[in-house]
Order: C-alpha cells, then structure tokens, then sequence
C-alpha cells in the first residue's frame, strides 16, 4: 500500500530527491509515529502524513506530524531548541535545557486573556528567566531584552488601553489548540524560524483558543525578569502587566494566528 506522505519543496530541497523519493516509496518511514504536533498516534499508511524537518545550526532531525495538524515543511531552530524538538519526538524527558546550560535564561512564556477596549483579547506573556545579554557582548553588561525586541519591531508599551501595532512577518504557531512556537521571520526572506518553541506543546484554554479564532491575532507582551512573574489568576496577570507598562518595563505587539 503507497505511503500517504507529503513532502513539501522546501523539505525536498532540503533532503534531497533520492531521499525524498525512498521516504514516498516506504524506505526509511515508519508506518506508524507519534505526531511531533499533537503527539497523538499516526499511521502513514491509513491517514495523510507530513513531512515536518527541523532544521539546527549543525543537525537536522525529521518527524512527522498529521496533515491536519501541521503542513510539510521546514521549522528553522537554534541547535539547543533542536535538542528540545528531539525530546518532544522520541518522548524523552530526561535532560533538559536547564540542566545543559544552567546559567543560561531561557523564555518563560504564560498564556491568557487580556481585556482591552471592551474585549477580552488572547494574550501571551514573555519573561525570560534571566537578564538577556546582547550577542557579543561581555557577561554582566545589563539586561537588554527590551532594547533587542524594540530593534526588532516590538512596541514599549506604556499602558494596555489600547491593541498594540501589528508585528510583519512574525506569527503564533498554534496546532490541534496547543501552543507550539513564536516565529520570526527568516534571514533574506526565507522560511520563518521559532524565535521560541515549546519543548512540549503548550495547552491553552478553550476561551483562549476560541478567542484567538475568533480575531486570528494574538497579543504578545514581553517584559524583562521580574517583571510579570508566575501569576495564579487573569485578573493578577493583567494588574502585573499594568504595573510593567507604567514602569516602561514592557514591549509589545499583535502577531497573526498560524493554525487553529
């Protein structure tokens, strides 16, 4: 029985055709696999199939993922979140980054519901773990968190009165209703890689997917450590972003809704 697999150009480019052409003809494919996007059973003999590469700085690993959930294509990451990627596809939850790299911040990133001119908006909150340091710079030269995202588009933010401006090329990756990445747009107009991606898929309410939908936007609000903290409630979430903004300790913006 022929391989129900996609195999997109942009990940045929990448492989190659011989290794293309051996994945369509069964080499090299398992019949059955956990979809690297909603990590639920997959039979690429009964149910169409994609081809999803990701793409490090030295490696590339290749999962597969249901039609439904995510197309063929090619997510480019940084070597460590490829790590990452390859324990959310074998399932391994051994190491982490955390333990790899411990004094390196990594992103936290909380989901949840915003009100803002009347409406209750889907949000995401950004707060690294540590102070961001600029790339080349020396160690304890300052938090520049902010400064890099205000370079790349982010707008300070001094209240939440208002919808902050829309991010081009920037998007929010959401699957089968989990989270899955923030991308960024890609170097010389190629293919958007994950400016963050969940090591495990992120599940989000049923009000914040049904939100999201409804306005295919969502809020993206950052702000340096110890700025927002862990908040237990929406209502607490939104006094700390009120208390960021006044302070000038927050940037943000309105990226489009990749999946559903």
């Amino acid at each position: 029985m022929p391989r129900m697999l996609d195999v997109s150009d942009d990940v045929r480019a990448e492989i190659g055709d011989e290794e293309a052409d051996r994945l369509l003809a069964g080499d090299n494919t398992p019949g059955s696999y956990d979809c690297t996007s909603c990590r639920t059973p997959g039979d690429a003999e009964q149910e169409r199939t994609s081809t999803v590469l990701f793409v490090g700085d030295e490696t590339a690993v290749l999962a597969f993922a249901h039609a439904t959930c995510l197309p063929s294509q090619i997510v480019t990451v940084t070597e460590e979140q490829l790590q990452g990627a390859v324990r959310s596809i074998t399932g391994d939850d051994g190491a982490t980054a955390d333990d790899a790299a411990p004094s390196q911040a990594v992103l936290g990133v909380t989901s949840g519901l915003v009100l803002i001119e009347g409406e209750l908006r889907p949000a995401l909150v950004v707060e690294p773990t540590g102070a961001i340091a600029r790339p080349g710079s020396e160690p304890g030269g300052g938090d520049e968190f902010l400064s890099l995202l205000v370079e790349q588009g982010f707008t300070p933010a001094a209240s939440l009165d208002t919808v902050p401006p829309a991010l081009p090329g920037w998007s929010v990756l959401l699957a089968m209703g989990q989270l899955h990445a923030i991308l960024q747009p890609g170097t010389n107009g190629g293919s958007p890689v994950a400016w963050w991606q969940a090591h495990h898929p992120l599940q989000v309410t049923e009000d914040w997917r049904t939100a999201a939908n409804k306005t295919q936007t969502v809020l993206l609000f950052a702000a340096p450590v110890g700025s927002i903290g862990r908040q237990p409630r929406e209502d607490m979430l939104r006094d700390a972003l009120d208390k960021a903004a006044t302070h000038g300790r927050l940037v943000a913006s309105a990226l489009p809704l990749a999946g559903t």
